[in-house]
């Protein structure tokens, strides 16, 4: 029976849907679980697998297209049984061109029309949103494509190494026959070759090399290294500039930094790691800064055009960086968790924000934030406020430097702390205040333990 697939509800507060890209195209088998299509929000990007099984037969929303919560955007139905009636619904105008796509690219016989047919299959293989798009726009096999992270996942800087490999293949395989003579050039091309790295070999000329023969593949290899690609800025890149763009237009920010000695800290980490229990320097971090805000509800607020408000529970967001963005999901009530819960929430919250599969609920309503740069290697920076908070946490990284300790010099593990703040709500030294209870609680963790 044939089954109408409609835009989900993925949120409380959600009330519509954009399409960001279509998972299965018109003729495609799908079976209960399958990945269909990614929807984003305001808040998040999402994958949606299908609740029935069937072939997808027809397409309503079209990708970049919205869709009211509960509204058609698809229909699933047996090969041969009749299509229902969808009230105001138009067909998508994408499938069919895909539909026609192969016979194309096989009548051209070229081994690039093949590899870059429908039979790539995109989503059977784990890869990032952003490199599934990139191989489908690109005709690329993602089952060809070599992963260099460790988990297997495919991100989109591999595809791009792909598609780079297999141009230097193709421009290998025909220089045998343009080196097949010897090359004859003029002496002063062969000094401006040489001078410019210019292959000689590789030099279209109508007989002897000159040096305008030289300088024109010169130019042109440089148009080739400077082209530039272009997409449209839309899913989560849209919602992340809108969002930082008016953060900064509507807050004005200050950030102080704050230098913390980690030894304590270092030593509670590898004291639960003798234990089997592994936690983070970002968990002790989102700990420390939850426990704080207990003592400075002006900084776990947030202002409107006419009021404060004051938030009665600590919701601190964790910023995850994704391939294709960031996204910030948040612990609810993270001041009255332990150190071992916060970790493993935290944990299991930023693995399924990488897979797509958190839901809008759980990456909203946050009181305040912390983001972590020191993976980077960062030593200070200025994060932007996460709007409608009153202040963020930047961590930075940690590095062994000599302090003075009781009258000598001792090398100590460091680490900076950021806080941007909103100077229409906290004063500078409130801010500073915060801080300071923030490292007091990481110099001496037994105080919220």
């Amino acid at each position: 029976m044939a089954s109408i697939v409609t835009m989900p509800k993925l949120g409380l507060t959600m009330t519509e849907g954009t399409i960001t890209k279509w998972l299965k195209q018109v003729g495609d088998s799908v079976k209960k679980g399958d990945l269909l299509f990614e929807v984003a929000t305001d808040k998040i990007t999402n994958q949606v697998e299908a609740l029935e099984e069937g072939i997808l037969r027809r397409i309503i929303v079209p990708e970049g297209g919205t869709a009211p919560v509960s509204a058609p955007v698809a229909v699933i139905a047996a090969a041969d049984e009749p299509l229902p009636e969808v009230p105001g619904a138009q067909d998508a105008p994408p499938a069919a061109p895909e539909a026609a796509a192969p016979p194309s690219a096989e009548a051209t016989g070229t081994e690039e029309a093949k590899t870059g047919g429908a039979a790539a299959a995109p989503g059977e293989v784990k890869a990032s949103p952003a490199a599934k798009r990139l191989a489908r726009e690109s005709g690329v096999n993602l089952g060809e494509v070599k992963p260099t992270r460790p988990d297997g996942r495919i991100v989109e800087k591999d595809v791009l190494a792909h598609l780079d490999a297999q141009a230097e293949a193709k421009e290998s395989a025909s220089a045998p026959a343009e080196a097949a003579g010897p090359v004859r050039a003029t002496p002063v091309a062969e000094r401006l070759a040489q001078e410019l790295g210019v292959d000689l070999s590789r030099v279209a000329a109508s007989g002897r090399i000159g040096k305008e023969d030289v300088f024109r593949a010169w130019a042109a290899a440089q148009g080739a290294q400077e082209r530039e690609r272009r997409e449209p800025l839309e899913g989560m890149r849209k919602v992340i500039a809108r969002r930082m763009a008016e953060s900064k237009r509507t807050a004005p920010h200050v950030t102080i930094n704050m230098e913390v000695d980690m030894s304590r800290a270092r030593a509670l980490r590898e004291a639960l790691k003798a234990q089997g229990k592994k936690v983070s320097f970002n968990d002790i971090v989102v700990l420390a800064a939850a426990r704080a805000l207990r003592a400075f509800p002006v900084v776990n607020a947030s202002l409107t055009e006419t009021e404060v408000i004051y938030h009665s529970a600590v919701h601190v967001g964790v910023a995850v960086a994704l391939d294709n963005g960031l996204i910030v999901p948040v612990v609810k009530n993270a001041d009255q968790k332990s150190l071992l819960a916060l970790s493993e929430e935290i944990k299991d919250l930023a693995a399924r924000a990488r897979a797509g599969r958190l839901s809008p609920d759980e990456a909203g309503g946050s009181t305040f934030t912390v983001t972590n740069l020191g993976m980077y290697g960062v030593d200070t920076f200025t994060p932007v406020i996460n709007q409608p908070e009153s202040a963020i946490l930047g961590v930075n990284r940690i590095a062994e430097k000599p302090v003075v300790a009781d009258g000598g010099i001792v090398i100590r593990p460091l680490m900076n702390l950021s806080l941007s703040f909103d100077h229409r709500l906290i004063d500078g030294a409130l801010a500073a205040e915060f801080l300071a209870h923030v490292k007091t609680y990481l110099e001496e963790p037994a105080l919220m333990l």
